[in-house]
């Protein structure tokens, strides 16, 4: 089983469309146990496939495709928001300590340099 959670969450609208409840409620009601957007997108999404009598394969593909933009989109942001953050650590961690080991040697130098002349 790929999603145990979501297995269970499934079987449970299954039950309780079963005991009465209507499929769009059973729906709705999954989408408030779960509270995850993707979710209550999802819902929407067949309530509204339902309703109109449309096909629920066609509607589906659509669905995925547009996740699927999304979560590339979501990575994306994430992606430009990393070498912000990066940036401070990088000028005041590791450019002075890589600026000490490069220039370390020649600075030592230069002081025996001008300290032997004396």
């Amino acid at each position: 089983m790929a999603s145990p959670a979501m297995s269970e969450e499934l079987t449970l609208v299954n039950q309780e469309m079963q005991t009465g409840i209507s499929r769009s409620d059973a729906l709705r009601n999954l989408a408030e146990r779960t509270g995850v957007d993707d979710v209550y997108a999802l819902v929407a999404m067949l309530i509204q496939t339902d309703k109109l009598g449309t096909s629920i394969a066609m509607s589906l593909r659509s669905h995925a495709d547009s996740m699927r933009t999304r979560r590339r989109q979501r990575a994306e942001q994430l992606a430009r928001k990393a070498s912000i953050k990066l940036a401070f650590p990088l000028v005041f961690l590791i450019f002075p300590a890589l600026l000490l080991v490069i220039l370390g040697p020649a600075g030592m130098q230069l002081f025996r340099a001008l300290s032997a002349g004396d």
